[in-house]
């Protein structure tokens, strides 16, 4: 179970399956952002998608609420194949209209802390090429290149490592 927290007027918590269609509606606008020809997978059901993500026992979706509204959205679990000590974040949004303003590195670090929590020691993502905000968001962070996925030829997306101390 995952811990509500506060930071201000904000609580990020927990997404509920009633929400999937708001977490849906932030997921696209945030991916609009860095797809300038169009969102691919467009005519995926995301709606369905997040409430499986939701849903599912091995999953976390945590959320950053403020005045009733979901401005911030963070999916992870373990990845198939993955080491045990390693979790895999699938999705990491905030809403664009509010960048810069402190709720990605709030919902990073609510995320980490659950990462600790859970005795995970590293954490992976995978991030378009064309995304330079969100590398350079990454970065400041601690994530670096992952050594044992480099990026194929052709492949759109870079993936990332980041590696934790493990909770005390």
């Amino acid at each position: 179970m995952i811990n509500d927290h506060r930071t201000g007027s904000r609580v990020i918590r927990p997404a509920l399956p009633a929400e999937a269609a708001a977490v849906t509606e932030l997921h696209l606008r945030a991916r609009a952002t860095y797809y300038p020809g169009g969102l691919p997978d467009a005519d995926r059901d995301w709606v369905g998608s997040w409430l499986t993500s939701i849903e599912r026992p091995d999953a976390h979706v945590l959320c950053v609420v403020e005045q009733d509204r979901i401005i911030g959205v963070a999916s992870f679990r373990r990845a198939e194949g993955a080491p045990a000590d390693t979790v895999k974040l699938f999705q990491f949004h905030v809403d664009p209209d509010l960048w810069r303003a402190r709720i990605g590195t709030d919902l990073h670090a609510a995320c980490v802390e659950r990462w600790r929590a859970d005795g995970l020691l590293a954490a992976t993502l995978d991030v378009h090429v064309d995304n330079q905000r969100a590398q350079a968001f990454y970065r400041r962070l601690g994530w670096v290149p992952d050594p044992a996925n480099p990026p194929a030829e052709g492949d759109h997306h870079l993936f990332l490592r980041y590696g934790m101390k493990p909770a005390v």
